[in-house]
């Protein structure tokens, strides 16, 4: 077994933050919501960790091109699916942005399985509704652990994620099927 080199350090943390949701889940379904709190909030700060490492010290990979986007999305889809079981956002709000991470994985695959390699890259709209939903997701877990009004921002919220996830779903249908049609009519 080789010893890991450090360009694998960011790519270990992505790994770590998979590793994560679990607890996270299993946290707010025993109501423990200050520890999923704690436990996104690591979440959060393993991503942007990862992604400084990677780009400040050029230890970018494909593997961590694939792994950190999934990471995202492992976290984010099992948080709004938990959520909406227990009726802390609206269930209509977690299908969307279910859906949304279906079709963009489903056309990764497709696009990879008929055209060729997937080099992932996040469209500003697409990271403008990571943020919403991490705004979101913590807006609830502070209105329910901490009890503070936080309706108002829950709403702005949960609005940005409505029209981010359409917009940036749309943006990469629109964008990835322009590349594939390009490259087979070349």
């Amino acid at each position: 077994m080789r010893m890991p080199r450090s360009s694998d350090i960011p790519n270990l943390i992505c790994i770590l933050r998979m590793l994560l949701v679990l607890p996270i889940v299993v946290s707010l379904l025993e109501d423990r919501i200050g520890i999923a709190l704690v436990l996104v909030a690591i979440a959060g700060i393993s991503d942007g960790l990862d992604g400084f490492l990677a780009k400040h010290f050029h230890w970018q990979s494909r593997l961590g091109g694939l792994l950190d986007p999934l990471a995202d999305k492992l976290l984010l889809v099992s948080l709004f699916v938990t959520l909406a079981l227990q009726a802390l956002i609206p269930a209509w709000l977690a299908i969307v942005v279910v859906s949304r991470d279906l079709v963009i994985v489903s056309g990764g695959v497709l696009y990879n399985s008929l055209v060729g390699p997937v080099q992932p890259e996040p469209s500003g709209a697409s990271k403008l509704n990571t943020l919403a939903q991490l705004l979101l997701i913590l807006a609830v877990l502070l209105q329910r652990a901490m009890g503070w009004a936080l309706e108002p921002l829950v709403t702005v919220a949960g609005a940005a994620v409505l029209v981010t996830s359409v917009v940036s779903g749309l943006h990469y249908v629109i964008r990835w099927s322009r590349k594939a049609l390009a490259l087979r009519a070349a």
